[in-house]
């Protein structure tokens, strides 16, 4: 036997032998005939476990509670606070304060009366337009329409009066108050106009 044939005869020993072992060790045959690295199939990317479910109930357990129709909402907060506002039109040193002003009912001469109660009316009547755009039922049992362009626009008309009122009582001067009570009382009438003011009556209400 020549040296070719042993050479031969031992490359294909050797190779047999790797087989052997590599299909003991349970890797690819092919993968040893080319003297490379087992091929691996690669893995799919590990999935991000979903989010846990909302507890039940927890939606509504978050959401705002509306407990007063919007007559009640106009009676309890813009009415008596836009009243603060035109009265700082006029000297509030008539307003003398009480023998125990923490128990008076007049916002003008409790514990924080005087242009304090001037500068909380106005953030009172800023703040109330997002309580006006809140679904809810006004007197007459029919929905609010808060949803409508103009109404909206009304209540952004609101919210301007009552930032405008509140940046007047800092300056401590009647004659801004004058002029910002005026933006008070037009922002009230351009939707009253539309949605309170109803020659059938007060059965058609916010309707437009």
């Amino acid at each position: 036997m020549g040296m070719t044939s042993r050479l031969y005869k031992g490359r294909r020993l050797t190779q047999g032998l790797r087989i052997a072992f590599a299909i003991a060790a349970g890797v690819g045959v092919a993968a040893w005939l080319s003297d490379g690295p087992a091929a691996q199939t690669p893995k799919p990317p590990a999935q991000a476990a979903p989010p846990p479910a909302p507890a039940r109930g927890a939606a509504s357990s978050t959401a705002p509670k509306v407990e007063a129709n919007l007559l009640q909402l106009m009676r309890g907060i813009l009415y008596p606070a836009s009243n603060v506002v035109f009265a700082a039109q006029e000297d509030l040193a008539k307003w003398t304060l009480p023998a125990d002003p923490s128990t008076s009912p007049n916002p003008l001469t409790t514990t924080y009366g005087g242009w304090q109660a001037v500068e909380n009316a106005g953030l009172a009547l800023a703040e109330s337009a997002n309580l006006v755009l809140m679904p809810r039922v006004c007197s007459n049992g029919k929905p609010a329409p808060v949803r409508r362009a103009d109404w909206i626009k009304y209540t952004n008309g609101l919210r301007d009066a009552g930032l405008a009122a509140y940046k007047a009582a800092q300056t401590k001067n009647t004659d801004m108050m004058i002029d910002v009570a005026g933006k008070v009382s037009d922002a009230c009438a351009a939707c009253h106009d539309v949605y309170r003011e109803k020659k059938t009556g007060p059965q058609d209400r916010c309707l437009p």
